[in-house]
């Protein structure tokens, strides 16, 4: 497995990640108010999901082409690994999330797709012998409580076989995203693995709706939100631009600085953001539980935070002084060298 581990000059740097982190959970966290006031004018999920990501794909392709000038070699190198990235960390996750929502609660469905943190932290044990601390599991384990609260799944949710799967199978796609992103040794800069995966994302989405796996219908009528009614084009932009393209190269600059254990707990925070993006454009109100949810989401990414493998300090090197003539070889006084 590659390094996906922040390297050393990155550790200085964990204060700007988080804010990129946050940046990337709070961008991604804004699409689900904006895709649900389409759903509720007439449009299918897989229509909006699809229609997000093409827009994001197509924003990115002129500077996913500049930033790859010169780096065909690496292109080449890591053709694999960017499928990888489209098929799994795009195009599965999307698909199986929608998949598992149409037969089982949102809320469930969530709380599974966010255990993703958890795989993360498995398979870096599991494949790299990086053991978390213990304070990296409680934060863990006040995080998911959190979860738990936050997305409301203790007052009957549905529980579906089937929905289970699909949202477990969106949880490898998460999980995938983090790893991925986090592979400092590809010499790919965050917007060309980006725009790069985006598009086969965007082909893959679209072969599945062309299929009739994924369900496609949308229409160009008015959308309401709380602050009144836009054009249609307005939130499909504003999801394609802001909660995925910017999400997208946000999330992976941030956990290259993170590293993939960090950056995956620090993207819980995209369900806070949900929230309150669900206040400000559907005027959707988080109850007391919820809040408490959010707050103990937070307090389990900063324990998680402090039970990360602090870096060894960096010591300058000191240079050796250069060796000196031999005083064997110094003529005696008074003679003269052969």
């Amino acid at each position: 497995m590659a390094n996906d581990t922040a390297p050393l000059g990155a550790v200085r740097a964990v204060g700007p990640g988080l804010l990129v982190a946050l940046g990337a959970a709070f961008s991604f966290g804004m699409s689900g108010a904006w895709a649900r006031g389409l759903i509720d004018a007439g449009w299918t999920p897989g229509a909006a999901v699809t229609a997000r990501v093409w827009v994001a794909a197509l924003v990115l392709a002129i500077p996913t082409i500049v930033a790859l000038r010169g780096r065909r070699h690496a292109l080449r190198r890591n053709a694999g690994m960017i499928i990888a990235y489209g098929l799994l960390a795009v195009t599965a996750t999307q698909l199986c999330y929608f998949q598992a929502v149409a037969v089982m609660d949102v809320g469930l469905a969530l709380l599974i797709e966010y255990t993703a943190p958890v795989a993360v932290v498995l398979w870096l044990w599991l494949r790299r012998g990086e053991r978390p601390s213990v304070r990296s599991v409680i934060g863990a384990v006040i995080a998911f409580a959190g979860l738990v609260l936050m997305l409301d799944v203790l007052t009957g949710a549905r529980v579906h076989l089937a929905g289970v799967l699909w949202a477990l199978a969106a949880m490898v796609g998460a999980a995938a995203y983090f790893v991925l992103s986090g592979r400092g040794d590809t010499d790919l800069p965050p917007i060309a693995l980006a725009g790069l995966g985006l598009l086969i994302g965007a082909v893959g989405l679209s072969a599945a709706g062309l299929t009739g796996i994924l369900p496609m219908a949308w229409n160009i009528h008015d959308v309401a939100y709380r602050f009144g009614t836009v054009p249609w084009f307005v939130p499909v932009l504003a999801i394609g631009l802001l909660a995925t393209a910017l999400a997208y190269v946000l999330g992976i600059a941030s956990t290259r600085m993170l590293g993939s254990r960090l950056a995956s707990f620090v993207a819980l925070a995209e369900v806070i953001a949900a929230l309150l993006f669900g206040f400000l454009l559907l005027g959707q109100l988080p109850n007391l539980v919820q809040a408490l949810g959010g707050v103990l989401v937070l307090a389990g990414v900063v324990v998680v935070k402090l039970g990360e493998p602090r870096a060894p300090d960096f010591v300058e090197p000191v240079p050796e002084p250069e060796p000196g003539p031999d005083p064997r070889s110094e003529p005696e006084p008074g003679t003269t060298a052969a």
